[in-house]
């Protein structure tokens, strides 16, 4: 299994403090990806870690909250910088949105696991002990984007007029279709599927003669 070898370091830690908190993020990911939100503890990551204690996890993250903010915020990095890669440059809004549908399902290609991870945690966002923040961040994010990037094309002209908020959600849910259908049957490309999405939402959204 794929998992994230690169966790952005925060300010003011040691190497070996920044190396512990990568350590033990990327097995949480595993563990979340593996077994799900609610049968992952503390334990489980200890052991998948090579950990000591599970009081190492405690004095790094404080509490369930803090680890599973690390573990979002890593994951949803990931997931931008991927895009990033494969978009740089681009201002043209209808390539920006090509970019967007392609990348996020060549995302769920690529990395599984992390596409999992967030999906548990959105799932699981009434967790008591887990980060209250994670849900609305969750639910919101890819479909704010989306919406944003919909209007300023359409004020822009390159766009034509349809209600931004339903058309981001429509891209959205198609998004997550293609990554179920792959989930239940690998075989298809999923590539090719991404860049037939982004054929069709690219004429939906074009301005009408």
């Amino acid at each position: 299994m794929q998992i994230i070898d690169e966790v952005q370091p925060d300010l003011g830690l040691s190497p070996a403090e920044q190396a512990r908190r990568s350590q033990i993020i990327a097995a949480t990911l595993a563990t979340i990806a593996e077994l799900g939100y609610r049968r992952t503890s503390f334990a489980r990551i200890k052991e998948r870690a090579g950990l000591s204690s599970t009081r190492l996890i405690g004095y790094h993250f404080g509490t369930k909250a803090g680890l599973i903010q690390a573990v979002v915020t890593t994951a949803l990095g990931m997931r931008d910088r991927y895009l990033e890669e494969r978009a740089a440059g681009t201002t043209d809004r209808t390539a920006m949105l090509r970019a967007l549908i392609e990348t996020e399902i060549e995302f769920a290609r690529d990395h599984p696991e992390c596409v999992r991870v967030l999906r548990e945690v959105a799932a699981h966002a009434d967790d008591p002990d887990g980060w209250p923040v994670a849900g609305p961040l969750l639910s919101g994010f890819r479909t704010g984007r989306i919406e944003r990037l919909l209007k300023q094309g359409q004020a822009e002209g390159a766009f034509g007029d349809f209600p931004a908020d339903i058309a981001a959600r429509t891209i959205a849910q198609s998004i997550d279709g293609a990554i179920d259908a792959h989930a239940g049957n690998p075989g298809p490309d999923l590539a090719a599927y991404g860049r037939q999405l982004a054929d069709f939402f690219e004429q939906a959204v074009a301005p009408k003669p």
